[in-house]
C-alpha cells in the first residue's frame, strides 16, 4: 500500500532540549496511526513539524512524495493535511457553521471556493459529526464534547487526506469517547482519510489503531500493531506498565476484546 507520509530522521530542539530526536516512520494510506507517549514526549512537537508550524533541526517530511519540510502551515494545509487542536480553540463570537466554514475557506481549496460553496462544505462536515442542528448557535454555548466535534469539523471542511487528531477524546467521559470513536471510523470512512492520533486513553487508541508509534524523551522507542507495542518490554517500562492493562483492550482479529485484568 502507498505511503502518504514518511518522517525520516526529525529532530526539533528548543534551546538545550531536544524535543524530538531522529524520529522516523511511514504511514500508509488509509491507515489510523495512534501516536502514543508519555507527557512531554514531544508528540505534539512532532504535529508541529509535520504540520508546518516548527521547521525541523535536521530530517524531511514528505507528504504523497513531495518534501514539504518547514514550509507554511498555509501552504502544507493546502496540500491537504489538517490537524485539531489539543487545547479546543473556537472562535466563540462566531456560530458553530462559520466556525466550521473557517476550515474551508483556508483549506485545499483556499481561494478557489464562494461563500456558499464554503457553506456547504462546513454544513456537510457539521453533519458527520452530529452538529448540524447546532449550526446556527454560538461556538461559545457548546459542550466540551460538541467543541471536540466541531475542532473536528473544522479540520474536515479543509478537505484533508490526512487527518491529525491531537487528544480529541481528552476530557470526555465513556460513553462520549465510544461515540467520538465511531464518528472517527465514520470519517475515515467516508472522506477515505488517513489519520494520525495522540492520545492518551489508551483503551481507544489500542482498539481504533492499525498501527502505534511510541515517543519517550523525544525517541522513537517502538512501533508495531497495537499487540506488539503492549508486549514491548521497552513501552512497558516507560508507559504502560502492567502489560495485562494495555492487552486487554486491544482488539482480536474476530474484533473481541481481551477480557483478562
Amino acid at each position: 500500500m502507498e505511503d502518504i507520509l514518511v518522517v525520516e530522521n526529525v529532530t526539533k530542539r528548543f534551546g538545550g532540549l531536544v524535543a524530538n530526536n531522529k524520529v522516523s516512520f511511514s504511514m500508509r494510506r488509509g491507515e489510523i496511526l495512534g501516536l502514543i507517549g508519555p507527557n512531554g514526549a514531544g508528540k505534539t512537537t512532532l504535529f508541529n513539524v509535520i504540520t508546518g508550524v516548527y521547521r525541523p533541526d535536521e530530517g524531511r517530511v514528505i507528504f504523497k512524495g513531495e518534501d514539504i519540510t518547514g514550509k507554511p502551515p498555509h501552504v502544507i494545509t493546502r496540500k491537504g493535511i489538517a490537524k485539531t487542536h489539543q487545547i479546543v480553540k473556537p472562535f466563540n463570537d462566531m456560530t458553530v457553521l462559520e466556525n466550521a466554514m473557517v476550515g474551508a475557506l483556508f483549506g485545499k481549496r483556499a481561494r478557489q471556493i464562494t461563500i456558499g460553496e464554503a457553506k456547504e462544505i462546513a454544513y456537510q462536515s457539521l453533519e458527520l459529526v452530529g452538529l448540524a442542528e447546532k449550526s446556527e448557535e454560538f461556538a461559545v454555548k457548546l459542550t466540551l464534547r460538541q467543541k471536540k466535534m466541531l475542532e473536528l469539523a473544522r479540520a474536515l471542511s479543509a478537505e484533508p487526506e490526512l487527518l491529525l487528531l491531537d487528544e480529541v477524546l481528552a476530557g470526555l467521559n465513556p460513553k462520549e469517547i465510544e461515540e467520538a470513536l465511531e464518528i472517527i471510523k465514520k470519517v475515515k470512512e467516508e472522506r477515505d482519510l488517513s489519520i494520525i492520533m495522540i492520545e492518551h486513553v489508551m483503551h481507544a487508541v489500542m482498539n481504533i489503531a492499525d498501527r502505534i508509534v511510541v515517543l519517550h524523551f523525544g525517541w522513537k522507542i517502538a512501533e508495531g500493531t497495537p499487540e506488539e507495542v503492549a508486549n514491548n518490554p521497552e513501552v512497558i517500562t516507560a508507559y504502560l506498565g502492567d502489560p495485562r492493562y494495555a492487552l486487554r483492550f486491544v482488539k482480536r482479529k474476530g474484533g473481541e476484546e481481551d477480557g483478562s485484568s
